[in-house]
């Protein structure tokens, strides 16, 4: 049965007072605007509703969306002859369990009680076998009435939840290709942030295959955020100051000394575009470089805030995300990495004042000491 109209329900924008609420609504409204571009949306109190050539996979990838319905609309006049169409339609008989939710908002005669016992006693007439189940029914009937307007569904399908894009402003990603950095864009997509990822070439460790792969994920994600695009940005700094470390026998710095340096790339970025912060997908005590010690260090570097949405996670638990949003299969493509630049024993403590000593030795070409 083809839809006259579709639900959009969202959860957070509750929460919020009535200002912060009509900004949200708005946002999620562009949003939805932005990937069905043909259709007519407008909004009700707590309701967003769409007409048109719609397309489900685009409300399902867009967030602020908590869950949407396909709807048959009609005037409430019509109502208890388009019930009885409706149930007939979609093959009641071959239930034997029924229940009907009334959500109602308007001046109206009668209850959403009322109304639940009068159409649920108009059906039975028609079908005394079926018997109300209010608990576990085989066939549910979802019922709006919006002031003299009625909307019939039975299908309630599931948004990616979150807050709307452009809630929480903008956002530098450090984007490598890996499993990680990925997850750590969408997470902050869903809590409302714009995202503009960055991928450092880090020559001679670059590959064409990895920047291929960095920009296959970008374009995955941008069901979620059309407008994503990837910077790419050459970097030869990393590899001279790798050389310059093993030449002092002080490699075990190479990878802390390497984040720090894309950090700064990552803020000049932000700067540029107005970003309010860095995303990386950096995890604690996943890798030599993402220790407590190493962590404080790295946002020494930087004077915007570093956001590690994957902070408290384990490896699996990453995977799992990765995987029902669709950027594993595309992570794990094998190509050249930078792990050929990882020394064999990385430090795992390093110390803010030795570290930034260091930088300032290298940048001057001063002896070791």
């Amino acid at each position: 049965m083809k839809p006259d109209i579709w639900l959009i329900r969202y959860s957070e924008i509750f929460l919020k007072s009535e200002p912060v609420r009509r900004v949200w609504e708005d946002l999620l409204i562009h949003s939805l605007k932005q990937k069905l571009r043909d259709c007519s949306i407008s909004k009700t109190r707590g309701r967003i509703w769409i007409t048109g050539d719609v397309d489900p996979e685009a409300i399902a990838h867009t967030f602020g969306v908590y869950s949407f319905s396909p709807c048959i609309m009609f005037s409430l006049s019509d109502l208890n002859e388009r019930v009885l169409t409706y149930v007939n339609d979609t093959g009641f008989s071959a239930y034997k369990t029924f229940a009907l939710r009334i959500n109602r908002s308007g001046n109206h005669p009668f209850t959403s009680q009322d109304l639940a016992q009068s159409l649920g006693a108009l059906i039975q007439k028609s079908w005394p076998s079926v018997a109300v189940d209010l608990t576990n029914p085989e066939y549910e009937l979802h019922i709006e009435v919006r002031d003299e307007q009625c909307y019939l569904y039975q299908q309630i399908i599931s948004g990616p939840g979150g807050i709307p894009q452009g809630a929480s402003g903008t956002l530098v990603a450090l984007h490598s290709g890996g499993i990680d950095s990925p997850v750590a864009m969408f997470m902050m997509m869903k809590r409302g942030a714009i995202l503009h990822p960055v991928y450092v070439k880090i020559a001679p460790f670059h590959d064409d295959r990895s920047e291929e792969r960095a920009h296959l994920i970008v374009e995955h994600l941008k069901k979620y955020q059309p407008d994503l695009t990837l910077e790419v940005i050459d970097d030869g700094h990393v590899y001279a100051t790798r050389i310059e470390l093993k030449n002092r026998d002080l490699e075990k710095y190479a990878c802390v000394l390497c984040k720090r340096h894309l950090y700064r790339i990552a803020e000049e970025k932000a700067r540029a575009v107005g970003a309010k912060g860095i995303v990386t997908g950096e995890s604690l005590a996943q890798v030599a470089s993402q220790t407590l010690d190493n962590l404080y260090v790295l946002d020494d570097a930087v004077s915007l805030p570093v956001y590690r949405p994957l902070i408290g996670f384990d490896k699996e638990e990453t995977i799992a995300v990765a995987k029902k949003i669709g950027t594993y299969d595309l992570s794990v493509m094998q190509v050249p990495s930078c792990c050929c630049a990882i020394p064999f024993k990385p430090a795992t403590t390093s110390q803010r004042e030795t570290i930034s000593t260091l930088e300032e030795e290298l940048a001057k070409g001063s002896p070791a000491k």
